[in-house]
Protein backbone atom coordinates (compact mmCIF):
# COMPACT_ATOMS: atom_id res chain seq x y z
CA UNK A 1 0.00 0.00 0.00
CA UNK A 2 1.25 3.10 -1.15
CA UNK A 3 1.85 6.34 1.50
CA UNK A 4 -1.04 8.16 -0.24
CA UNK A 5 -3.82 5.55 0.18
CA UNK A 6 -2.62 4.86 3.69
CA UNK A 7 -2.89 8.65 4.30
CA UNK A 8 -6.19 8.58 2.81
CA UNK A 9 -7.48 5.30 4.52
CA UNK A 10 -6.20 7.10 8.25
CA UNK A 11 -8.34 10.39 6.98
CA UNK A 12 -11.20 8.43 6.35
CA UNK A 13 -11.49 6.24 9.44
CA UNK A 14 -11.01 9.95 11.73
CA UNK A 15 -13.45 11.65 9.97
CA UNK A 16 -16.42 9.02 8.40
CA UNK A 17 -18.61 9.62 11.33
CA UNK A 18 -18.46 13.45 11.58
CA UNK A 19 -19.08 13.61 7.92
CA UNK A 20 -21.47 11.05 8.10
CA UNK A 21 -23.31 13.21 10.68
CA UNK A 22 -23.10 16.59 8.95
CA UNK A 23 -24.50 14.80 5.74
CA UNK A 24 -27.30 13.94 8.21
CA UNK A 25 -27.91 16.90 9.73
CA UNK A 26 -27.49 18.82 5.75
CA UNK A 27 -30.20 16.44 4.80
CA UNK A 28 -32.47 14.68 7.09
CA UNK A 29 -31.88 10.79 5.75
CA UNK A 30 -29.14 8.40 6.91
CA UNK A 31 -29.30 6.95 3.86
CA UNK A 32 -28.95 9.98 1.11
CA UNK A 33 -26.26 11.07 3.93
CA UNK A 34 -24.30 7.63 3.69
CA UNK A 35 -24.37 8.44 -0.21
CA UNK A 36 -23.27 11.85 -0.58
CA UNK A 37 -20.48 10.91 2.11
CA UNK A 38 -19.21 8.02 -0.01
CA UNK A 39 -19.87 10.26 -3.11
CA UNK A 40 -17.93 13.40 -1.76
CA UNK A 41 -14.89 10.50 -0.16
CA UNK A 42 -14.90 8.83 -4.04
CA UNK A 43 -13.94 12.60 -4.98
CA UNK A 44 -11.45 13.39 -2.68
CA UNK A 45 -9.62 10.29 -3.19
CA UNK A 46 -9.32 11.35 -7.02
CA UNK A 47 -7.36 14.52 -5.73
CA UNK A 48 -6.02 13.57 -2.89
CA UNK A 49 -2.47 14.54 -3.47
CA UNK A 50 -3.65 17.95 -4.52
CA UNK A 51 -5.93 19.06 -2.35
CA UNK A 52 -3.85 21.33 0.59
CA UNK A 53 -7.14 21.10 3.40
CA UNK A 54 -8.87 17.30 2.90
CA UNK A 55 -11.08 18.11 5.71
CA UNK A 56 -12.27 21.40 4.40
CA UNK A 57 -12.43 19.76 1.43
CA UNK A 58 -14.37 16.86 2.36
CA UNK A 59 -17.21 18.68 4.56
CA UNK A 60 -17.78 21.24 1.26
CA UNK A 61 -18.23 17.92 -0.66
CA UNK A 62 -20.42 16.66 1.39
CA UNK A 63 -23.03 19.23 2.46
CA UNK A 64 -22.70 19.90 -1.35
CA UNK A 65 -23.80 16.62 -2.17
CA UNK A 66 -26.30 16.26 0.48
CA UNK A 67 -28.12 19.37 -0.71
CA UNK A 68 -27.70 17.47 -4.63
CA UNK A 69 -29.55 14.39 -3.69
CA UNK A 70 -32.38 16.16 -1.76
CA UNK A 71 -32.88 18.11 -5.13
CA UNK A 72 -33.81 14.55 -6.62
CA UNK A 73 -37.32 14.06 -7.70
CA UNK A 74 -37.30 10.79 -6.43
CA UNK A 75 -36.01 12.22 -2.92
CA UNK A 76 -39.09 14.33 -2.18
CA UNK A 77 -41.28 11.37 -3.79
CA UNK A 78 -40.32 9.32 -1.09
CA UNK A 79 -40.18 11.43 2.13
CA UNK A 80 -42.82 10.96 4.60
CA UNK A 81 -45.74 13.17 4.21
CA UNK A 82 -46.56 13.56 8.69
CA UNK A 83 -44.36 16.11 10.22
CA UNK A 84 -45.70 16.14 13.42
CA UNK A 85 -44.05 15.23 16.18
CA UNK A 86 -46.03 12.87 18.99
CA UNK A 87 -46.74 14.41 22.20
CA UNK A 88 -44.41 13.55 24.76
CA UNK A 89 -43.90 15.02 28.13
CA UNK A 90 -40.16 16.62 29.09
CA UNK A 91 -38.53 15.03 32.34
CA UNK A 92 -35.73 15.31 34.16
CA UNK A 93 -34.16 12.19 32.60
CA UNK A 94 -32.44 11.55 29.48
CA UNK A 95 -35.56 11.70 27.39
CA UNK A 96 -35.53 15.20 27.31
CA UNK A 97 -32.45 15.75 25.71
CA UNK A 98 -33.52 13.46 23.14
CA UNK A 99 -36.84 15.09 22.85
CA UNK A 100 -35.19 17.92 22.44
CA UNK A 101 -32.87 16.80 19.86
CA UNK A 102 -36.09 15.27 18.31
CA UNK A 103 -37.58 18.56 17.81
CA UNK A 104 -34.54 20.80 16.60
CA UNK A 105 -34.29 17.61 13.75
CA UNK A 106 -37.81 17.59 12.88
CA UNK A 107 -37.55 21.72 12.86
CA UNK A 108 -34.24 21.23 10.99
CA UNK A 109 -36.36 19.47 8.40
CA UNK A 110 -38.77 22.01 7.53
CA UNK A 111 -36.22 24.42 6.20
CA UNK A 112 -34.99 24.79 2.99
CA UNK A 113 -31.50 22.79 2.36
CA UNK A 114 -29.57 26.16 1.91
CA UNK A 115 -30.44 27.61 4.60
CA UNK A 116 -30.01 23.87 6.69
CA UNK A 117 -26.89 23.55 5.17
CA UNK A 118 -25.52 27.14 6.26
CA UNK A 119 -26.80 26.70 10.16
CA UNK A 120 -25.12 23.52 10.51
CA UNK A 121 -22.09 24.63 8.97
CA UNK A 122 -21.96 27.25 11.32
CA UNK A 123 -23.35 26.07 14.66
CA UNK A 124 -22.79 22.28 14.28
CA UNK A 125 -19.40 22.79 12.63
CA UNK A 126 -18.54 25.89 14.34
CA UNK A 127 -17.71 27.81 10.82
CA UNK A 128 -17.22 31.77 10.79
CA UNK A 129 -19.10 33.68 7.96
CA UNK A 130 -15.90 33.54 5.73
CA UNK A 131 -15.59 29.61 5.96
CA UNK A 132 -19.09 28.93 5.56
CA UNK A 133 -19.52 31.40 2.00
CA UNK A 134 -15.74 29.75 0.98
CA UNK A 135 -17.61 25.98 1.74
CA UNK A 136 -21.00 26.76 0.10
CA UNK A 137 -19.57 29.03 -2.68
CA UNK A 138 -21.82 31.82 -1.84
CA UNK A 139 -20.75 35.50 -1.14
CA UNK A 140 -20.77 35.87 2.77
CA UNK A 141 -23.82 38.41 2.93
CA UNK A 142 -25.98 35.29 1.26
CA UNK A 143 -24.52 33.24 4.23
CA UNK A 144 -25.36 35.89 7.02
CA UNK A 145 -29.32 36.20 5.38
CA UNK A 146 -29.46 32.39 5.32
CA UNK A 147 -28.46 32.23 9.13
CA UNK A 148 -30.81 35.13 9.79
CA UNK A 149 -33.75 34.00 7.93
CA UNK A 150 -32.45 29.98 9.26
CA UNK A 151 -32.93 31.20 12.90
CA UNK A 152 -35.73 33.18 12.56
CA UNK A 153 -37.86 29.77 11.08
CA UNK A 154 -36.58 27.95 13.72
CA UNK A 155 -38.00 30.10 16.11
CA UNK A 156 -41.05 30.57 14.60
CA UNK A 157 -41.64 26.46 14.14
CA UNK A 158 -40.04 25.86 17.51
CA UNK A 159 -41.97 28.60 19.40
CA UNK A 160 -45.57 27.95 17.85
CA UNK A 161 -44.49 24.06 19.31
CA UNK A 162 -44.32 25.51 22.64
CA UNK A 163 -47.03 27.81 22.57
CA UNK A 164 -49.18 24.86 21.08
CA UNK A 165 -47.61 22.56 23.72
CA UNK A 166 -48.41 25.50 26.63
CA UNK A 167 -52.17 25.69 25.47
CA UNK A 168 -52.50 21.85 25.72
CA UNK A 169 -50.93 20.93 29.03
CA UNK A 170 -53.77 24.55 30.57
Amino acid sequence: MSDREAGFREFVAARMEPLRGLAYLTCGDWQVAEDAVLSALAKLYVKWNRVDNPEAYARTAVVRAAIDETRRPWWRREQARSHAMPDSALSDDATGAIDERLRLRQALSGLPARQRAVLVLRFLEGLSVQQTAAALRCPEGTVKVYTARGLGALRQILGTELEAGHEAAV
